[in-house]
């Protein structure tokens, strides 16, 4: 059975929606919303990064950190400052060599902060027994915000 061409006509009309496409207006004000979101998210995404790596430098001198404790469980003491970190990858030859070094070490590697510097060491510390800190992004002692140490102490 076959329509007439009147009936096909007021079926699909003279343009069909899939035809006509967008107006002006309508893409106008798609670009105006996209504009309004980057404009409330950008900023927040941009500062993510900087907070990102004082996270990852909280959690390698936390792995730091028990590395230290299980040397100073196996040694009965801390690395001294002389010998540093490095005696977590690499028995010390410098006095007071431990007896008990674990073979193998303590760490895999030293890691470095996640603004490409290597971590401190102090002992004695100033805030505590030992201290395993970062200077932050501008590689100095102190500082706010992106600058500041961040150490095992917070």
């Amino acid at each position: 059975m076959q329509l007439s061409t009147t009936r096909r006509t007021a079926i699909a009309g003279p343009r069909s929606r899939r035809q006509r496409g967008f107006t002006l207006i309508e893409i106008m004000v798609v670009i105006a919303i996209l504009g309004i979101l980057a404009a409330l998210i950008v900023p927040k995404i941009m500062s993510r990064p900087d907070e990102a790596r004082r996270v990852a430098a909280k959690q390698d001198i936390g792995t730091v950190m028990q590395a230290l404790k299980l040397y100073r469980l196996d040694n009965g003491r801390y690395p001294t400052q002389e010998q540093g970190l490095r005696a977590l990858i690499e028995k010390p030859t410098t006095d007071p060599v431990p007896n008990n070094w674990k073979d193998g070490g303590y760490l895999e590697r030293l890691p470095n902060d996640p603004w490409g510097n290597g971590y401190q060491y102090l002992n004695p510390g100033v805030h505590g027994e030992i201290d395993v800190f970062s200077y932050g992004a501008d590689g100095k002692a102190g500082g706010e915000g992106n600058d500041a140490d961040v150490g095992s102490w917070q």
